[in-house]
């Protein structure tokens, strides 16, 4: 009888542990067929590491300065942006650099649609207009450094940084292939020094170094308005937010406070919320594909922490500390997965955003900044 409950046992642990590890192969497989390509910027190194499969398996070199490098898609065509003024057409799927244009001595923004690629600079302070293939179609000289260029409808907005302006120009040839555009409104003393700015349906809104405000122009009816920013006791800026740094949900926006240990939360018609108390001061904030939680990284002596918040009840739900600083931060649309670029230690960790733990981490990865995912992998 012993004997017989002994195999019972046993054929019973066997089948429990076949069927999970049945289970197991399921998920395996389904997460074999979940694709994602992601190139990381090798800031030092003039390059892009690409992970596939979870393993960084090559790098894409000859990408000039990388130092403050960014990347977009458009179907099937990638594009870079160098810090020495470089825009860079690239295959994602091969992998091949295609084509590069110099625009300036120093560019810092671009943005693209379906004719043309447009490029905020620094130094040579203009904003130049490129075609998909990068031949140059438009050059506007402002003799200022030039920062936040967005695409609404058949315009380009800016901000120019040195002459606290805000500038429109608009197609004439209201989105045919060949555009023409045209200084359409300019708004002047708008703040002082704007660094950044993004789209939320029809306004282009903008932050400033030296403005206790933050800028909103309604894009449909041309005119302007000053949100006024609550904010304590200001510390200093130790590393420039850029590139997405604010976040949207449903119903709120939410701004890291430049200069103090705040998150911004205002609703929609930008009425303020509250402040959101943070662990240091916030550069980034990464909103997740379902916009219920948001990532938010720091500054100065909390650069390789981030924070989690719920955005719903605005608090706090999560902190993870890492060995160096954290450059950025990528949700992923297909799987559970936080990416975290560490540049001190040159990898991307992972983070599972259904249990929140370090799932893994991904090395072979020369000083990490931005992380960009391809999405038009089948």
């Amino acid at each position: 009888m012993k004997i017989y409950k002994y195999l019972l046992t046993s054929l019973l642990a066997l089948s429990a542990l076949s069927s999970a590890q049945a289970s197991n192969i399921s998920d395996l497989i389904a997460n074999r067929d979940i694709k994602e390509k992601i190139f990381v910027v090798e800031r030092e190194s003039s390059s892009l590491a690409v992970i596939e499969g979870g393993l960084t398996y090559s790098h894409i070199k000859g990408m000039r300065n990388m130092n403050h490098g960014v990347v977009k898609f458009y179907e099937k065509d990638g594009y870079v942006i160098s810090r020495d003024g470089y825009v860079i057409k690239f295959d994602p799927e091969s992998e091949k650099i295609l084509k590069e244009y110099k625009t300036s001595k120093s560019a810092i923004g671009f943005v693209i649609n379906k004719y043309y690629v447009a490029v905020a600079n620094y130094d040579n302070k203009s904003v130049d207009i490129l075609d998909r293939d990068l031949k140059p179609l438009q050059s506007f000289k402002t003799g200022s450094k030039n920062v936040g260029i967005k695409i609404y409808k058949d315009y380009l907005v800016f901000s120019q940084m040195d002459n606290d302006k805000i500038t429109v120009l608009r197609d004439k040839n209201s989105g045919a292939k060949s555009p023409d555009f045209e200084i359409y409104k300019e708004f002047e003393d708008v703040g002082v020094m704007p660094f950044d700015a993004m789209i939320k349906n029809n306004n282009f809104i903008t932050g400033f170094f030296k403005s206790e405000h933050f800028g909103v122009v309604n894009l449909d009816t041309m005119k302007y308005k000053k949100i006024k920013i609550m904010l304590g006791d200001r510390q200093p800026v130790l590393k420039v937010p850029h590139f997405g740094f604010w976040s949207i949900s449903e119903g709120n926006v939410f701004i890291p406070a430049v200069g103090d240990n705040k998150v911004l939360v205002y609703d929609s018609e930008f009425n303020f919320i509250k402040n959101i108390e943070t662990e240091g001061t916030p550069v980034f904030t990464a909103l997740s594909p379902d916009k219920k939680q948001m990532a938010v990284t720091y500054s100065g002596k909390k650069f390789p922490v981030i924070q989690i918040i719920d955005t719903h009840s605005l608090k706090i739900t999560q902190r993870f500390e890492f060995d160096g600083k954290v450059l950025h931060v990528r949700w992923s649309k297909k799987r559970p997965n936080l990416y975290v670029s560490v540049n001190d230690t040159n990898k991307v960790a992972v983070l599972n955003t259904k249990e929140w733990y370090l799932a893994r981490e991904i090395f072979n990865i020369k000083k990490p900044s931005g992380i960009f995912i391809y999405e038009g992998i089948k």
